[in-house]
């Protein structure tokens, strides 16, 4: 084994554990309310609403999606090296 693919395979795993933590820390989607009991949605824009890429919940979907390529790229790279 070469260190370049132990270092990889460290980025890897410390990637991993940093996606999982990042999605253990969101919201459940269909945590009640209104809107999921009777099926109608989002009914009132309030102000989180509009805003929510600004709130933690929004930061925290962005590092998933942010997490999630990485690991995809990282899965690739280590596979090919």
């Amino acid at each position: 084994m070469s260190v370049l693919f132990i270092i990889m395979a460290i980025v890897f795993v410390l990637c991993c554990i940093t996606m999982i933590l990042i999605i253990m820390l969101q919201k459940d989607r269909n945590a009640g309310g209104m809107g999921s009991v009777a099926g109608m949605g989002n009914v009132a824009d309030t102000y989180w609403d509009k805003n929510k890429g600004r709130s933690a919940d929004g930061q925290l979907k962005k590092w998933t999606k942010i997490s999630g390529a990485l690991l995809a790229i990282m899965s690739v790279v280590l596979c090919l090296v």
